[in-house]
């Protein structure tokens, strides 16, 4: 891991650089670190090779205060660090968002030129946002979703690599038709039961298409269930609450850009203002519940 150092006083950054965003865009990259360098008092620029020397970066980051240089993953990634270590609360993260999969960046409020990022590091207000935390210490920034059982692996893979949606799009234009095939009741819907603060929203006995998890009002989540529709389209289920269990046959579930499972079941629980983001001082102001 290479590190690039200046003379620390007041205000001192630790600016991590994902490789991911170096191999992705080295001139906005440049650009982050020379704004970044030049307007702080202090500047320390790592340069790790990969996870472990990214996560023993923030691990090692002392009194500065951490810049991530990377995408919606190298975000999480470091969220993630700072939880399992119980560090988060107490630690304000800046962003400058490089890199493919940005959209989570957006939604939080991180401004999208380099320039306009690293100012709003220097110059911005710290925002705190809910957190969705699962029983087994992983997190949730953005959304949640359970989408139709076998759809999950495609779409991870297809947002990983987006050459693989132009290609799979050239296939189906390119190749005849073929006959329709009968699909089989488990690769369109999932038998599960979702519970909102302990009640059942939805049970075993009837077949869903989807369930999101999105952040909604102070320290609550909003829960929608989509039902199997069999001929009219079936209403959504709706709820709001603090915790969140899915449980039933094995299945996925997409966490931000992140797919895990199979698992038989999974709670979630809102932390409210669980951690800090540091965005333009307009938007610097209360609480911020998510996208």
């Amino acid at each position: 891991m290479a590190e690039v150092a200046t003379s620390a006083t007041s205000d001192q950054l630790l600016v991590v650089i994902d490789p991911v965003a170096r191999r992705a865009d080295g001139e906005s990259v440049r650009i982050a670190k020379d704004v970044l360098s030049g307007g702080a008092a202090g500047t320390k620029v790592c340069l790790p090779d990969g996870p472990e020397e990214f996560d023993r970066a923030l691990a090692r980051r002392g009194a500065r205060r951490p810049v991530v240089v990377g995408d919606d993953r190298a975000l999480i990634r470091a969220v993630s660090l700072l939880h399992r270590r119980r560090e988060l609360a107490g630690c304000v993260l800046s962003l400058v968002p490089v890199g493919g999969a940005l959209s989570l960046a957006r939604s939080l409020g991180v401004p999208a030129g380099a320039v306009g990022a690293a100012r709003a590091v220097l110059e911005g207000a710290e925002r705190r946002m809910d957190l969705l935390v699962d029983d087994s210490d992983g997190v949730v920034l953005g959304s949640l979703r359970i989408p139709p059982v076998g759809a999950t692996v495609r779409e991870a893979a297809d947002t990983d690599r987006p050459w693989l949606r132009t290609c799979h799009s050239l296939v189906r234009t390119l190749v005849p038709a073929r006959p329709s095939r009968t699909v089989s009741a488990p690769e369109r819907h999932a038998r599960l039961r979702v519970e909102v603060d302990g009640q059942t929203l939805v049970d075993l006995h009837q077949p869903v298409e989807a369930v999101s998890v999105v952040p909604a009002a102070a320290g609550t989540a909003r829960v929608e269930v989509r039902p199997l529709s069999v001929g009219a389209e079936a209403s959504p289920l709706l709820a709001e609450g603090r915790t969140v269990t899915v449980s039933g046959a094995h299945f996925r579930y997409r966490a931000d850009s992140f797919v895990s499972g199979p698992v038989r079941t999974r709670t979630w629980e809102v932390r409210e203002g669980a951690w800090g983001l540091t965005v333009p001082t307009a938007q610097g102001t209360g609480r911020f519940r998510g996208p």
